[in-house]
């Protein structure tokens, strides 16, 4: 089935070096007032990111120079071992001599439960070496980040090409975003992911212990293929096709997402069932003897994008898919996927969310966790109509900290999600519903596809000054 295209996506000009890398790979295993600092100690500015019409009436469209990614995953028998190819053509905005890329398996929180992410060649023309550097990546892994370097610099506007080789290991299912269970397996950032900030530069933010994302990543013009058993279902990001076989029992899924930050799979004995939400194509899949409904839960998603259509303006992805793994008690997003690893419908809600909090609209997780969760946790009190305690207004520390800044997952939840969220509804109150939902659909539409700052809210609400001092006052802009 041909599917409507929102934003179009480009054919890979593949040169004859990268070809050849990607057949040998196949034959192997398979506001005013306010003032924001020049820059800050943990990386990033706070100040407004790049200028764009002050507020455009729809969503500013990704850009025509964003990084364009392919990658191929096999699956082993065992459900285990990941194989993988990552092919990236990447264009700075600055100068660069390396390109860095960031190894989320290895980090102290999911490397103890067996994942582990290694790289087994780096190969292209301009490529001079790579090597992992810490960034407080757990202790038996190689490290957190993958560091390439370049024979030369690289001028902005200019491109670099290079080809990843890759194996990943899923540990036991848990909470968390690799695993494998009941005879499925699932990875989401499985694979080496680009961490460039434009403007800014490279990410090489340290992995943390906390419950939460560290990521800092552009919309990529992205294509997928996974390899897997044939009697199990794949759902991940992007639009997908119907599989191929691929000879000895094994089939071959593909997708395309003209713009995803991240990619996300799972592959398991999935039932699924469709629903629409406009143009929006749902897929949800749940695994066999399992207590959801794949229809209700389809239905229920589409009912929830409406909702959100209404305040935050159209859906940004074609397709959602929604696989839901055993009930480990939460749920990560995606571009235009969610892992649900629960049943219950607040955290589907949120996750929703997310793909404007996110998805569209991209932050530095680590620097500026608050521009995603607190948005994403605000977002389900105008689905649920639920108030959020008044007490979390006045919970001690500021929504604006960086990851680094929470001695715990509890304090992290409590300032940045539930202070957070609290923070946005009372300055929603503050400056009237209709014009604070005005100010946010500025910054959602004028900050689509890019890395917002904190700078970017202040802009979008600078003619609504109660709701900024409010914000200021909860610590958003520190």
């Amino acid at each position: 089935m041909i599917r409507r295209r929102r934003y179009g996506t480009r054919r890979w000009p593949y040169g004859a070096l990268l070809v050849a890398g990607l057949l040998v790979a196949a034959c192997a295993p398979a506001p005013e007032g306010l003032e924001f600092p020049p820059s800050r100690e943990d990386g990033g500015s706070d100040a407004p990111s790049a200028a764009v019409e002050e507020c455009p009436a729809e969503a500013v469209p990704p850009a025509q120079d964003r990084p364009l990614i392919s990658l191929q995953f096999s699956l082993a028998e065992n459900l285990r071992i990941v194989t993988g190819t990552e092919q990236v053509r990447f264009t700075p905005d600055l100068p660069t001599d390396e390109l860095v890329f960031r190894l989320i398996p290895n980090s102290p929180l999911s490397a103890p439960f067996g994942n582990l992410l290694t790289i087994t060649d780096v190969s292209g023309e301009q490529v001079s070496d790579y090597g992992y550097e810490s960034a407080d990546a757990y202790p038996t892994t190689p490290g957190g980040l993958l560091v390439v370097e370049l024979e030369d610099e690289v001028a902005a506007g200019d491109s670099v090409e290079v080809l990843l080789n890759f194996e990943l290991e899923l540990g036991d299912g848990t909470f968390d975003r690799f695993g494998t269970a009941d005879g499925l397996s699932w990875w989401g950032s499985g694979y080496p992911l680009l961490s460039w900030e434009p403007g800014v530069g490279w990410s090489r933010d340290q992995l943390v212990t906390l419950s939460g994302e560290t990521s800092t990543s552009q919309a990529a013009d992205t294509t997928i293929s996974v390899e897997a058993p044939e009697d199990l279902e794949v759902l991940m990001t992007g639009d997908q096709d119907r599989p191929e076989p691929a000879g000895d029992g094994r089939r071959i899924w593909t997708s395309t997402e003209a713009a995803a930050r991240d990619v996300s799979v799972a592959a398991g004995q999935f039932d699924t069932a469709d629903a629409a939400a406009g143009d929006t194509e749902i897929t949800v899949g749940v695994l066999p003897d399992a207590d959801a409904d794949a229809a209700e839960l389809a239905q229920d998603a589409a009912s929830i994008i409406e909702e959100f259509e209404e305040f935050f303006g159209p859906f940004p992805y074609d397709t959602l898919s929604i696989p839901v793994l055993p009930d480990f008690g939460g749920g990560i997003e995606y571009p235009s996927s969610i892992l649900l690893a629960t049943s219950q419908r607040f955290i589907l809600v949120h996750e929703i969310a997310h793909m404007w909090f996110y998805g569209m609209i991209g932050n530095s997780q680590f620097r500026d966790p608050w521009l995603d969760e607190a948005f994403a946790s605000y977002a389900e009190v105008l689905v649920d109509a639920s108030a959020p305690d008044s007490t979390d207004l006045r919970t001690p520390g500021d929504i604006g900290g960086s990851m680094a800044d929470f001695p715990d997952t509890d304090e992290y939840f409590s300032v940045v999600y539930g202070k957070g969220r609290a923070a946005l509804v009372t300055a929603r109150e503050a400056a009237g519903p209709a014009a604070f939902d005005a100010g946010l659909r500025c910054y959602i539409n004028s900050q689509a596809w890019q890395i917002a700052v904190p700078g970017d809210v202040a802009v979008a609400f600078a003619d609504l000054p109660e709701a900024l001092r409010i914000l200021e006052e909860a610590g958003a802009f520190r």
